[in-house]
């Protein structure tokens, strides 16, 4: 079985499932480039609750995890086939934390679709979500991916998707292609570690621009999940594509185990729609 690699993808706002721009082609050249999975294994910043547990339906089902958005992406669904045993398989390689089984609460969330549309939009590989804990520590979301990285010897290709900088509070519509200057000092920094020493990640919990770029760990945290697979492997990361959206998202995007395939493309990110403010409609 060839060595799957993982990535960690900056998936922004929602409307970039129905756009073309340089972020989402770096995500279609990803999905071009990499061996067919025998699943994903998706960390989505969207599916923060207070357990740890697997996706272990056979159908998963599309979830339209916000509101305020177009009718048209509601219509999307997104009907890749689960797959129920990697349950155990999860569960065994990070014993002893437990991971509960997941039959019908959850499904595939839009951090997890908005980008398999691009990467995999035959919906044709089986899809699991495994939740973030938000009772645990960022030290045990990157021991986590550590533990997850022998799925990688076994056709698994990990994803976490979320943001390095993520402040919905902070968006300005006057800077839809730009970072404020602390989102890009932050940004910057996650960089140089996860392309030197991606077991030091945790660490950036005491820059002096944490609390602006990370008002709320959800976003963050999969990224440590792919940081926790590079040291674990004894590698580090390569930039698939950066950038930022209206001053305080980061769209930056890693590979672990492959060299990032060069997309070219150009374009914003998607734009946000008229209607709720950001921070008010789950994005």
């Amino acid at each position: 079985m060839t060595l799957m690699p993982a990535a960690f993808i900056g998936h922004g706002n929602p409307m970039n499932a129905l756009e073309r721009n340089r972020y989402t082609d770096a995500w279609r050249a990803f999905g071009r480039s990499v061996p067919r999975p025998r699943a994903i294994l998706v960390v989505s910043a969207h599916w923060y609750v207070h357990a740890t547990a697997v996706t272990a339906m056979a159908r998963p089902r599309t979830i339209h995890d916000f509101f305020g958005f177009p009718p048209e992406l509601f219509d999307v669904h997104y009907d890749a086939p689960g797959l129920p045993e990697l349950h155990e398989q999860v569960s065994d390689v990070v014993s002893p934390t437990w991971v509960g089984a997941d039959l019908d609460s959850w499904g595939i969330d839009h951090g997890t679709w908005s980008v398999l549309l691009h990467a995999f939009p035959e919906a044709d590989v089986p899809v699991v979500q495994l939740s973030i804990n938000a009772l645990k520590s960022a030290d045990h979301h990157l021991q986590m991916g550590a533990a997850l990285a022998p799925l990688r010897e076994d056709g698994v290709l990990v994803i976490g998707s979320g943001n390095v900088v993520h402040n919905l509070g902070g968006v300005s519509r006057a800077l839809p292609d730009a970072g404020f200057d602390w989102a890009q000092r932050f940004d910057e920094q996650a960089e140089e570690l996860m392309l030197t020493d991606p077991a030091g990640i945790s660490r950036l919990d005491g820059h002096r621009d944490f609390d602006l770029a990370v008002p709320t760990p959800d976003h963050f945290l999969p990224l440590l999940y792919v940081a926790g697979m590079a040291a674990a492997t004894g590698t580090t990361a390569d930039v698939l594509v950066d950038g930022y959206a209206y001053g305080s998202l980061s769209m930056t995007s890693y590979t672990v185990g492959m060299p990032a395939p060069r997309a070219g493309g150009n374009g914003f990110a998607a734009p946000l729609p008229d209607g709720p403010p950001p921070d008010g409609a789950n994005i």
